[in-house]
């Protein structure tokens, strides 16, 4: 008799994260099991060709874990969305591979979700509880400002943190993704429409291994997205702000000089 589906499908996105991959297994699956939650690991992986596939052949032989290698595209975003078309389960769960999302947090964003409780689950730094690890100034400025940013899309205290969990539902009934950059949770989040949002307390660790993979363009990016979802929320009030102030100031600006 084959085994049923997991209940729960963890999609992480990889590039150069081979010194990660193996602890990253070790350590869901632990708490997954401690959960007694049945669970599929999906690494989504842009060609890194660093020796990540091998590693995740060994790990095969104790876990339910398998790689998806893209070699004609690249991307945070669009990694994850490949990701669910491949999971076999009912909830979805999305984290970093560099073990700064704790995996022992798994079970708080997966419980909620099951149950109906929340159709969206973020792992927060930002909520009571939460924090970040030995971080200098200027990083927790870049972060703050990002989450600023996105308040008037959401009320989730956190959604750039990059750990969240949501239904295939969820993600089945969005209206149409386009994801620019690396922060699908806030576009499946708004495109989602969803209402029911809850924040788990976590806190977030510098990479175990690696480098970050986080550039001046990837912050480019992310307010492209912004002005995306500004768009697709609020279409009438975003249409103003964009164009309609800019051109007033100027209006403005060339009547003064010419009283």
């Amino acid at each position: 008799m084959p085994d049923s589906p997991p209940t729960l499908s963890i999609v992480v996105p990889t590039y150069h994260e081979v010194d990660n991959i193996a602890l990253l297994t070790e350590r869901i699956f632990k708490t997954v099991r401690d959960a007694g939650i049945s669970c599929e690991l999906i690494l989504v992986d842009d060609n890194s060709r660093d020796g990540s596939v091998e590693a995740v052949e060994k790990l095969k032989a104790s876990y339910p874990v398998r790689m998806i290698v893209r070699e004609d595209e690249r991307g945070l975003s669009t990694a994850v969305l490949r990701g669910f078309e491949d999971a076999t389960g009912e909830i979805f769960l999305v984290m970093d591979a560099d073990l700064s999302h704790p995996p022992e947090k798994i079970p708080d964003l997966h419980a909620p979700v099951k149950s109906g409780e929340a159709d969206f689950a973020f792992g927060s730094r930002y909520v009571s509880g939460g924090e970040t690890k030995d971080w200098p100034f200027i990083r927790k400025l870049n972060s703050r400002a990002a989450t600023l940013l996105a308040r008037p899309l959401t009320r989730a205290t956190d959604p750039m943190a990059g750990f969240f969990c949501l239904s295939r539902a969820t993600w089945e009934n969005a209206a149409p993704l386009s994801p620019l950059g690396y922060k699908i949770g806030l576009e499946l989040l708004i495109k989602g429409r969803c209402r029911k949002l809850l924040d788990v307390p976590i806190m977030f660790a510098d990479r175990h291994a690696g480098k970050s993979k986080l550039t001046f363009r990837q912050q480019l990016l992310y307010l492209i997205h912004l002005k995306r979802l500004y768009f697709f929320k609020f279409p009438p009030w975003s249409a103003l702000v964009f164009y309609g102030l800019p051109l007033l100031l100027v209006g403005g600006a060339l009547w003064m000089l010419a009283t």
